[in-house]
C-alpha cells in the first residue's frame, strides 16, 4: 500500500493522437477536458473559501478566548495565504497559456 501524498503520473501509452492524459491517468479530450479544467479551478477557489472561513473563525476564537492553542491561528493564516498563492499561479499559469495560444499563427 503506497501511502505517500504525491501520486506519481502514470501514461497510459506513447502514442495519445490528440486526446491528453490527466496526471491520474484519465482521457482528457472536448467537453471532459473543458469540465476538468473548470473542476481545477473550483476547487481552488473552494479552498481558498474553506481555509479564509476557517481563519475568521479561529481568529474570532483567539479573540474571545475559547481556543487553547494560538499557534492554530498562524497555521490557518498560512493556509488561508498558501491557498490564495495557488489560485493565483493558477489564474497566471492559465493566461500565459491563453496568451500563448493567441500568438500561434495558423
Amino acid at each position: 500500500m503506497n501511502t505517500s501524498f504525491i501520486e506519481p503520473m502514470q501514461l497510459k501509452s506513447m502514442d495519445m493522437g490528440t486526446k491528453a492524459v490527466s496526471g491520474r491517468g484519465q482521457s482528457i479530450s472536448g467537453q471532459g477536458g473543458e469540465a476538468l479544467f473548470k473542476g481545477v479551478f473550483q476547487d481552488a477557489i473552494n479552498n481558498v473559501k474553506e481555509t479564509e472561513n476557517d481563519l475568521v473563525n479561529k481568529q474570532y476564537l483567539l479573540a474571545t478566548g475559547q481556543i487553547d492553542d494560538a499557534h492554530s491561528v498562524m497555521v490557518a493564516s498560512s493556509e488561508a495565504q498558501l491557498a490564495v498563492d495557488m489560485l493565483v499561479s493558477l489564474r497566471n499559469k492559465a493566461m500565459d497559456s491563453y496568451n500563448e495560444l493567441m500568438r500561434i499563427s495558423l
